[in-house]
């Protein structure tokens, strides 16, 4: 398997490879030449791994097609190590949970860091640790984070040898809980680096720093975000799962709503559905940063400026900037590196936005892709986390209401939708308290974290300030 550029301008490359690289040296992302092709015959063997074996077993013949650069028991091993009930808190890693009227739940926030991105990261530390010792190198990884990929980075990587996180936040735009999860954390190789800004500056921040190639390699710079295809092709994997679990036979066609901001973790249903899983629509909720459910109602990419993206009550999609968006288009527009450049890094650089409603391409949205998209606000998400808890005695998190919301305005009749579960209820006390009049409980194991002192610094949205700090702390 080998993977190339969304630009067009770097040589294919093998997963371990990229795996260290992040952003191509072109500033596209990495994509597979061909998509693997799953069977029915194939689900039902997974279908089998699963039952009989257990996630691990799955994620492993899920990413067998993907990474064919590390040896197939290497990789069983590693699958094997990552997917555990001592991690995720229970056997079966997720869950399936009946919400009723022909939806269902799927639960991918019972690891570590409660959230679902646990289900890649874990997995991303795994596999980094794996490649830098058969290398004998180090990596000094520099990410991103809006609420909940900081901390399930920074808990997959913590005391691994030859790994340093630097990761940004944005100021003031992150749960208290999320905040004492991140900068609680005291051990050497982890950064916590505020910036005075929002996710998207801190995201640009980011491609900056990967755009000087040769302070990168100097650096040893890496990605844990889902600009790292490793992390997308992670989960692919649920995708695969809460199909099998939410269906009874291998041919039969399931939905699935999903809360995202950066597109990564709808884009992995996206390569799922390229692949043959038997994906009827893909429903995208946002919530009022809504760049992405704009695109798919008219045609146009707009991303807001920082001053426009608004701090919502489901803060880890407060994102007006997705990252992952250009390998959907790339996939869009036939896989023509030559648009990629004109959309991405002429027409959006030039006028901020770019227009595809007359574009002969663009009915594939819907024809041949299946999205459909929705939009919730802040009373929409009450309203979903009160009918959930009232209906099911269940409490599901402000982002996942967005996808219940979703879910129940863009089901159509005999149409089964599995929603994926982000993150659990008490990273976001205050909402809920709001909804129910009653905050979640602290799990026990997760309580003393108010109480510690917090290691953080603050920087301003400058590059040069960043790379400074970076090079500062890694002599």
């Amino acid at each position: 398997m080998r993977y190339i550029s969304t630009r067009g301008g770097a040589e294919p490359r093998t997963f371990c490879d990229i795996l260290l690289e992040g952003l191509a040296p072109d500033g596209g992302l990495y994509l597979p030449e061909e998509y693997p092709h799953v069977t029915p015959e194939i689900l039902g063997q997974w279908r089998t791994a699963l039952a009989e074996q257990g996630y691990a077993a799955l994620a492993y013949e899920v990413l067998r097609l993907f990474i064919d650069d590390v040896p197939a028991e290497d990789l069983r091993e590693i699958c094997a190590r990552t997917y555990t009930a001592e991690a995720f808190g229970n056997e079966e890693i997720v869950s399936i949970t009946d919400l009723g009227d022909d939806v269902v739940l799927e639960g991918l926030s019972h690891g570590p860091t409660l959230a679902f991105k646990d289900m890649a990261m874990q997995l991303l530390g795994a596999l980094f640790e794996y490649e830098l010792g058969r290398r004998g190198k180090e990596l000094n990884v520099l990410g991103a984070t809006s609420g909940d990929t900081g901390s399930a980075a920074e808990y997959a990587m913590r005391g691994r040898p030859g790994i340093r996180v630097f990761m940004l936040s944005p100021k003031g735009r992150m749960s208290d809980f999320q905040r004492a999860q991140m900068y609680t954390l005291d051990d050497a190789n982890i950064h916590n680096i505020v910036i005075d800004g929002t996710f998207d500056d801190c995201q640009d921040l980011i491609k900056a720093v990967s755009a000087d190639a040769a302070f990168k390699r100097e650096a040893h710079i890496g990605s844990v975000n889902s600009i790292n295809w490793a992390r997308l092709v992670a989960q692919v994997v649920y995708y695969v799962a809460g199909y099998l679990r939410a269906t009874a036979s291998n041919d039969e066609e399931v939905s699935f709503a999903v809360p995202t901001g950066n597109f990564g973790n709808i884009c992995a249903g996206h390569i799922a559905r390229q692949m043959g899983l038997p994906i009827r629509h893909l429903l995208l909720a946002t919530n009022e940063n809504n760049v992405l459910e704009e695109f798919f109602r008219t045609g146009v990419y707009r991303p807001r400026s920082s001053q426009e993206t608004v701090k919502t009550s489901s803060p880890s999609m407060d994102i007006s900037k997705a990252s992952n968006f250009e390998r959907f288009v790339f996939d869009l527009v036939g896989r023509d590196p030559e648009r990629i450049l004109d959309l991405f890094a002429a027409k959006l650089v030039r006028l901020g936005q770019f227009d595809l409603s007359d574009d002969p391409d663009f009915p594939r949205c819907g024809e041949w892709y299946g999205f459909r998209a929705a939009a919730s606000d802040h009373g929409d998400r009450l309203r979903s986390i009160r009918e959930v808890w009232e209906d099911r005695g269940l409490l599901i998190d402000p982002h996942t209401a967005d996808a219940v919301c979703a879910a129940r305005r863009l089901q159509q009749p005999g149409e089964r939708i599995v929603v994926l579960e982000t993150a659990q209820p008490v990273k976001f006390a205050e909402t809920i308290r709001e909804a129910l009049g009653q905050a979640p409980e602290v799990p026990e194991a997760y309580a003393h974290l108010a109480g510690l002192e917090r290691h953080v610094v603050e920087l301003p949205p400058d590059v040069d300030r960043l790379k400074a700090y970076i090079a500062g702390n890694i002599a």
